[in-house]
Parts: C-alpha cells; sequence; structure tokens
C-alpha cells in the first residue's frame, strides 16, 4: 500500500453531513456512449462537492486528470474490465498505461473463472502483480469480486486472496453483473478486519443506500449518483 494512504479509516457518517458522506464517494461514469462533455461535466462536479475520485473510462484519463489539475481528486480508472478474464500481462500493461497518463486509483476485475475453478494461485498471482505495478506508481488498487457471481466460501477466499496479493480495497461489483449488498459488505469487512478497504458499488442511488453500506463496513462507494445523494443531505445545487 502507498504509504500514508490510509485506505481503511473509519467514517462516520451518521450525522448526515454531506461533504463527509462525499469523500466516500468514487464519483462513477463507465457507459461505453459517454461523451466528452460528459466526462468534463463529472469533473466539475467531483470539484463542486469534492468527492473522492472520478471513475472514468481508461481513454478518458488525460482528460480527467487535466480537468481535475489542482483538486484533492483522484482519477480512478478500471483494468480487466469489465470481466477480469484478460492475460495478468494486459491488466499490468493497462494498469501502467493509465499511471503513466495520471490515474491515482485502479479498480481492477478479479479473474472469477479462475476462482470457480479453484486456481487460488492463479487469481493470487494475478491481483499481486497487478498490485505491484499500482504501488510502484504509488496507486491505490482496489479488487472487484463481482460477489453476485461467487459463493459465500467463494467470496471469503476472493477477499483472503486479494488481502495476502497486496490489495488496498476489496470491492463488491463492477455494478454490471448484479450489485452491492449490505450482507456482502458485511462478509467482506468480516474477511478483510482491518487489512484493507471495503468498497460498495452497484446500484446504490440515495444517502440512505450509502449509509447502510457505510455502516455494515464500507468505507468507499461507487455510484452514478453521488449528485443526487449529497443533495439529498443538504448540498447545494
Amino acid at each position: 500500500m502507498p504509504q500514508g494512504l490510509a485506505v481503511n479509516a473509519d467514517v462516520d457518517t451518521s450525522s448526515r453531513d454531506w461533504r463527509t458522506v462525499a469523500r466516500l464517494i468514487d464519483h462513477t461514469l463507465l457507459r461505453p456512449d459517454a461523451k466528452r462533455e460528459q466526462i468534463l461535466e463529472l469533473c466539475e462536479q467531483a470539484m463542486r462537492y469534492q468527492f473522492a475520485t472520478v471513475c472514468v473510462q481508461p481513454c478518458w484519463t488525460p482528460l480527467a486528470v487535466a480537468a481535475l489539475h489542482g483538486a484533492d481528486i483522484k482519477v480512478d480508472v478500471p483494468i480487466g474490465f469489465p470481466q477480469g478474464a484478460v492475460f495478468t500481462s494486459v491488466k499490468r500493461y493497462e494498469a501502467a498505461e493509465a499511471i503513466k497518463v495520471g490515474a491515482g486509483e485502479l479498480d481492477m476485475v478479479l479473474n472469477v473463472g479462475m476462482l470457480k475453478t479453484g486456481d487460488r494461485n492463479y487469481v493470487e498471482n494475478d491481483i499481486a502483480a497487478v498490485a505491484e505495478i499500482a504501488h510502484s506508481g504509488g496507486t491505490i488498487l482496489k479488487v472487484i469480486l463481482e460477489t453476485s457471481l461467487l459463493t459465500d466460501d467463494e467470496k471469503k477466499i476472493a477477499c483472503e486472496l486479494a488481502v495476502a496479493a497486496g490489495a488496498d480495497f476489496v470491492k463488491t461489483s463492477t455494478g454490471l453483473v448484479g450489485g452491492a449488498t449490505v450482507e456482502d459488505v458485511r462478509l467482506m469487512r468480516s474477511v478483510a478486519g482491518n487489512r484493507c478497504g471495503v468498497k460498495a458499488s452497484g446500484g446504490i442511488r440515495s444517502a440512505a443506500e450509502l449509509s447502510t453500506m457505510a455502516a455494515a463496513g464500507a468505507n468507499r462507494i461507487g455510484t452514478s449518483a453521488g449528485v443526487q445523494i449529497v443533495r439529498a443531505l443538504g448540498a447545494p445545487e
């Protein structure tokens, strides 16, 4: 983990203060038809409300980095998205290229098929190889488990492998296959403990849902509804 990055710090959302909640949010736009002006609007919203990151497709990384210049907001880029089944060397290349153009966080999709096959060495080595690139570049690595495709035992194994491989966060979902559940977040936190952060992502669209996920143990939330959530808590329009 890059030194000084408090990835599993507790965040108190009980006060429902929108500024505190905003720092939990990865403000996300991963639609394949997203256009340049939408990415710029995403970045403007992130600066207005001080979200933790903007999460965009790799090709938009340079634009987002430039738009956020001088702001305390990182650009978060998916790796091996959306299925996680590409070669490890491809994931490493994607990670290195994203970091080269300014990405500050990486969300890597776990190889679900290899996990279900029982090849734990493959899965751990796949994550560790990307973690090496991420940490050498001073970036955070989150590992997307795609929990809706896994049994509870597989979720536990995936969390253990991600932690052992050096992941900074474990994350529920890409949002394309199922989504986050409170039960999954609670399970992931019980396995990860204080060893890494937990990101809930997929279908979280209200302040109440965010608060429930945070109470279950999530300390980062991926959502495309960040603006609606903080406005519901009193943020200015």
